[in-house]
């Protein structure tokens, strides 16, 4: 469904962000993209959504398919209309607007308004604390209730691909897993792509299919979640287990050391 093919992204004519990119999402798959902070994980989703612009960004080389149709120059707002929306880090809600109205913004690409009011009734039922809350100013929602309202918004756009970035990010673990488990209900039931980026490789890894891992601008690393879970590196430095005898600090292993690793 989506193929991102060798791209490479520079910021302000100068800084080289992405070095070659490549990846795929299958029609209805669930793969994560993994890596630390820097390692270049959001700037893959602002290229696939179009939006490098808007931070000085452009792509400089490679190109990204979605459904055979390439995109890569495409505007935003037709992207969105193609099938595919981002819920952004940080859960950015519009505040003064309540539950309803930031849904229906997200249906605002859809012309089949009486659809979008049915739709929204589906995203009360994947979300029902969010119907107790319709008329509640977003700002006055926790954390988890933002969460799950931006992805409600993106949700009503109808998207064949729905890219998250950092969707644990300063959750309690209960409201992970509750979050976490209605998007596999909705990846199920809707047969909705999700392309996830996390910096919790486990929860990652046990809700992807197939997972890429980043390091620096590039793919270092990727395979089937299984592969992953048991490869070494992965288990030492993004699951945290480790030999008891030969556990090792990261910060004094070598990092060419590793990525010889990977790359052999």
């Amino acid at each position: 469904m989506l193929k991102v093919n060798n791209i490479e992204v520079v910021y302000n004519d100068v800084i080289l962000v992405l070095k070659g990119i490549s990846l795929e999402v299958p029609e209805g798959g669930v793969v994560a993209l993994l890596g630390a902070n820097g390692a270049g994980k959001t700037t893959t989703l602002k290229a696939i959504s179009g939006i490098l612009d808007s931070e000085n960004g452009d792509l400089e080389d490679g190109e990204i398919e979605f459904m055979d149709e390439p995109i890569h120059r495409m505007d935003p707002d037709r992207i969105v209309r193609l099938g595919i929306t981002m819920v952004p880090e940080g859960r950015r809600v519009f505040e003064d607007l309540n539950v309803v109205e930031n849904i229906m913004i997200g249906g605002h690409v859809r012309r089949d308004r009486a659809q979008v009011r049915k739709d929204l009734d589906m995203i009360f039922d994947y979300f029902p604390v969010l119907a107790d809350r319709k008329g509640q100013l977003a700002i006055f929602l926790s954390g988890g209730e933002q969460q799950m309202l931006v992805i409600g918004r993106a949700l009503i756009s109808k998207p064949r691909l729905m890219m998250l970035d950092e969707p644990s990010l300063g959750l309690a673990p209960l409201l992970v897993r509750e979050i976490f488990g209605m998007l596999k209900r909705i990846n199920s039931e809707q047969n909705t792509g999700i392309l996830l980026v996390e910096q919790n490789a486990r929860i990652a890894l046990n809700f992807a299919r197939y997972g890429y891992i980043m390091e620096n601008g590039k793919i270092m690393l990727d395979g089937p979640r299984e592969l992953l879970m048991e490869n070494e590196d992965v288990k030492e430095f993004y699951l945290g287990v480790t030999d008891e005898d030969k556990k090792k600090s990261y910060a004094n292993v070598k990092h060419y050391k590793r990525r010889k690793r990977w790359l052999s």
